[in-house]
């Protein structure tokens, strides 16, 4: 896991400025399988937690809400 990304989202300090591929990484190093695309919009789900999580990219970066999403996940599950 990328501990750098990981700690940027945790702080919530740059929602605005999370590389996508990056973004992606740490959500499949979160425990996040892939499940489906549909268009733009690709779906993760978490097995052990029974969690959705579904990302799209704003250019090269991470949706700014997406980020704050799994934040708030990571808090709500301490990982």
């Amino acid at each position: 896991m990328n501990k750098k990304i990981y700690d940027t989202v945790v702080s919530g300090n740059a929602d605005n400025n999370i590389k996508y591929s990056d973004f992606q990484n740490l959500i499949i190093d979160l425990g996040f399988e892939h499940r489906r695309q549909r268009g733009s919009h690709i779906m993760f789900f978490h097995k052990e937690l029974g969690e959705f999580m579904n990302i799209q990219r704003d250019g090269s970066k991470a949706k700014a809400y997406q980020v704050e999403q799994l934040r708030n996940f990571i808090l709500k599950h301490n990982l």
